[in-house]
């Protein structure tokens, strides 16, 4: 599977890695959602998720979509293995839909927590710094 420039995968450490730019809307979760399950049902393996969102400079969301989205993904990973998502976020409307999510799928296989720092949310995904260090350009890693 070809991944978009703004998503990399780390099949070796179970990792996937984030990184939208500019505008979060409807259109960009989605993409990232579908790609996720993609992913998931190509490698039959669950894998953490770090969203770096100090890039994205707009966001069109709305409370509907946000609660929406949490529920379809609360169903989707329902009876399946735990996964970590951190959500590195610095601008407060993201940190707020952030937090919201983590609040709607508590509970659930999926676990969100909500970062400013990304060394903590190295240490709580229990991977290398590097990893999940700025980059000019997003990169795919799919070997």
């Amino acid at each position: 599977m070809k991944l978009p420039p703004e998503i990399e995968f780390h099949p070796d450490i179970r990792l996937l890695v984030y990184r939208p730019r500019g505008l979060i809307d409807e259109a960009a979760i989605n993409k990232i959602i579908a790609v996720i399950e993609d992913l998931e049902a190509e490698t039959q393996e669950p894998f953490n998720r770090f969203s770096d969102t100090t890039e994205a400079h707009e966001v069109e969301l709305n409370f509907r979509y946000v609660i929406r989205v949490s529920l379809h993904l609360r169903l989707f990973h329902k009876g399946r293995a735990p996964v970590k998502s951190a959500i590195l976020a610095t601008d407060s409307t993201l940190v707020h839909y952030a937090r919201l999510l983590a609040l709607l799928t508590e509970g659930s296989s999926i676990k969100v927590q909500v970062f400013q720092d990304r060394k903590k949310a190295a240490q709580w995904l229990g991977v290398p710094l590097e990893l999940l260090a700025e980059r000019p350009s997003a990169a795919n890693h799919r070997d």
